[in-house]
């Protein structure tokens, strides 16, 4: 869907200072003293954001759209969407009736800018997709936004194939989904597999094909490769299974029953055999653990529960009359923020990038239900229907997904409360002058130098930040192979500095929860990687981050780990301390992340060059593996015992590559 947008962009005075107390409050559930005892109205800043507003108001459009409120800095505060660009900022310069959470976001406004739209749905649209993209601080913001697997039925071979997918749609092909899991999807496949007979091989594998593969034999494949079944009669399989898991699963199985009954009354129960053992594959497809509504073929189910100023939104997805599972999200809002708010924002931005069901069900109502639903039947080009049912099976999904909303918020309140606890733990131990809000933790991983890789993971007060992660493919040619100090001045050079470019750091005492700038930073190693890392801030004039470097006990045992501290001598803490545990925890999650960007960078080299990589190996002995294991993955799983027994391969040989394969950490 396209639309004419007109796009005004208005820049204006910078006459607000960013670090004032109210333009860089952290969170408005952080400040309930402080809205107590101050009137924000009669605050400077909040008089120099009205003028802002009014001054860019008097030449806003009086037209459906968007519009953006900006600080001195240039970051967005807040995207709103109005019905009248105009009239909606003009409400903003009133001197009366805004609550805190807006008038600290007017304090913070320098300029704004509009984008008009056709419609007041295309605006929704617009709203939702710039809030994902843009995080502006007072949105309410969708967190853990992680795709979501599909099944998907090919289109661009003759003989379709059935595959689990995730990520880019950039194969010309049918999509089904979403699934709230990677077992879901496998165990629907399995299913449809046994139904549909639909191949789930390669093409290249399809097209080398000479006689059918195992899947034919154990009735899983109907085995289009080599010609087991005529061209017709696969297209219509692979019609069956798309109507299925388009949502008319009961006509598909009518069909069949129909088909059964029609070859038992021809006494060709071969035939009829067949057909049943295919609607028994169906229902195993509809009769998953769970909740399976019997008037619901799809739907998806948001219900919102708030507690202790979080909020958690458990989402089930039901497709062909079965529950494809659930996910739980705790989406960023203030305190301020009503429950239907945040459930309206938050099911706006789910839509974003992934298709809606014929059925939305919400535990309450909002003010744009009827917007959002005409808004996702435009974009999806059929109707879409948002309803918050009050009686009968549909009231029952939603309370289940309800019920299961307040068990999710409540381990997730007590894993921040322990959170929270080992972060003010950490504070003491290592010195620091609060409980850090942001840990960051180094890593390196090479085989004899070859294909070394930094990495970094990011600990907040919400756990791993997986968002986050960042690698670092080592640049320097100089570096002789090893040399752990080397790598890790350069993984350090190459983050701080960039990070010094690209966000100047705040003063010491300035608190901002969303600053990339760490509070911690952990690295993997002794005395020699703490000093290698001081000389690197140190020549970046970073010197006051605090440092800490984790060396690994003897013979690498968990639990007899040494920290190493600037200016302090080297100590140790007891064996089971929930403080160890946790440091433990980021230290070995930094280094599976390393481990495993390493892998993947070794893989594509071997791609690239072949097994010649390995020392030892040449093109006589990688013919000799590829013929005994016939594949590049069939040696890399090889057992060391396995590959001895190869011609030509020594002992010595055959433990390189197993090496090569299987680095220690």
């Amino acid at each position: 869907m396209t639309h004419p947008i007109l796009i005004a962009r208005m820049n204006g005075k910078k006459d607000i200072d960013p670090q004032s107390e109210l333009a860089d409050t952290e969170e408005e559930a952080s400040l309930p003293e402080l809205e107590a005892e101050i009137n924000l109205e009669d605050v400077g800043p909040v008089k120099a954001g009205r003028a802002a507003i009014a001054r860019f108001a008097k030449n806003a459009p009086s037209t459906p759209g968007v519009y953006r409120m900006i600080d001195a800095n240039g970051d967005v505060l807040y995207v709103g969407k109005a019905k009248n660009i105009k009239k909606r900022v003009t409400a903003y310069a009133r001197p009366t009736g805004l609550d805190s959470r807006i008038m600290r976001m007017i304090a913070g406004t320098a300029s704004m800018e509009f984008v008009s739209t056709a419609t007041e749905t295309e605006a929704l649209l617009l709203e939702a997709n710039l809030i994902k993209r843009l995080r502006p601080r007072f949105n309410v913001l969708l967190r853990d936004d992680k795709s979501f697997p599909f099944i998907m039925i090919t289109q661009d071979h003759w003989a379709p194939q059935i595959l689990k997918h995730r990520g880019a749609r950039s194969r010309k092909a049918s999509y089904y989904g979403p699934f709230a899991s990677v077992w879901a999807v496998n165990r629907t496949i399995n299913a449809m597999q046994r139904a549909f007979l639909l191949r789930s091989c390669s093409d290249s594998f399809f097209e080398s094909r000479t006689r059918p593969c195992l899947l034919h034999q154990i009735k899983r494949c109907s085995a289009p490769c080599t010609k087991e079944i005529e061209f017709e009669a696969y297209r219509e399989l692979v019609r069956e299974a798309n109507e299925f898991l388009s949502g008319k699963s009961q006509a598909v199985k009518e069909e069949l029953a129909a088909e059964m009954e029609q070859a038992a009354g021809k006494e060709d129960f071969e035939r009829a055999a067949i057909y049943r053992d295919r609607l028994a594959a169906l229902s195993a497809v509809q009769s998953t653990q769970g909740i399976n509504p019997r008037s619901v073929e799809e739907a998806d189910v948001f219900a919102l529960h708030q507690a202790g100023g979080f909020n958690c939104v458990e989402v089930f997805f039901f497709r062909t009359g079965q529950n494809w599972g659930n996910r739980a999200y705790f989406p960023k809002a203030s305190r301020s923020h009503g429950a239907a708010e945040v459930l309206s924002a938050f099911v706006a931005q789910f839509y974003d990038d992934k298709p809606a069901p014929r059925l939305i069900l919400l535990s309450q109502e909002f003010e744009d239900c009827q917007l959002l639903a005409e808004a996702l039947s435009t974009k999806n080009g059929r109707k879409v229907e948002i309803a918050v049912p009050q009686r009968g099976e549909r009231k029952d999904l939603v309370t289940h997904a309800l019920a299961n909303a307040k068990e999710a918020l409540a381990r997730k309140l007590a894993d921040t409360s322990s959170q929270q606890k080992l972060l003010a733990a950490l504070a003491e131990m290592f010195a620091l002058k609060r409980p850090p809000r942001r840990i960051e933790v180094y890593d390196n991983s090479h085989i004899s130098g070859s294909n070394a890789t930094g990495a970094m993971i990011v600990v907040g007060q919400e756990g791993f930040q997986k968002n986050q992660y960042r690698k670092f493919n080592i640049r320097s040619t100089d570096l002789a192979p090893g040399d752990d100090y080397g790598m890790m001045r350069e993984v350090l050079q190459r983050r701080f500095k960039r990070l010094k470019e690209e966000s100047p750091r705040a003063p010491l005492d300035v608190f901002n929860s969303e600053s990339p700038w760490p509070d911690l930073v952990l690295i993997d190693g002794g005395q020699g990687q703490l000093r290698a890392a001081e000389e690197t801030l140190a020549a970046l004039e970073l010197g006051d981050i605090p440092l800490v470097a984790i060396a690994k006990g003897v013979d690498r045992d968990a639990g007899r780990e040494t920290f190493h501290v600037p200016a302090r001598r080297p100590f140790r803490l007891p064996p089971r301390d929930p403080l160890l545990y946790f440091i433990q925890r980021m230290r070995d999650e930094a280094h599976r992340f390393a481990i495993g960007s390493h892998r993947a960078r070794r893989k594509k080299d071997i791609r690239e060059a072949g097994l010649q990589e390995i020392p030892g190996v040449g093109p006589t002995r990688k013919r000799a593996l590829l013929h005994h294991f016939g594949t590049l993955k069939a040696i890399e799983r090889a057992a060391l015992p396995d590959l001895a027994k190869v011609p030509g391969i020594s002992a010595e040989t055959a433990r390189k590559i197993y090496d090569f394969f299987h680095e220690r950490a």
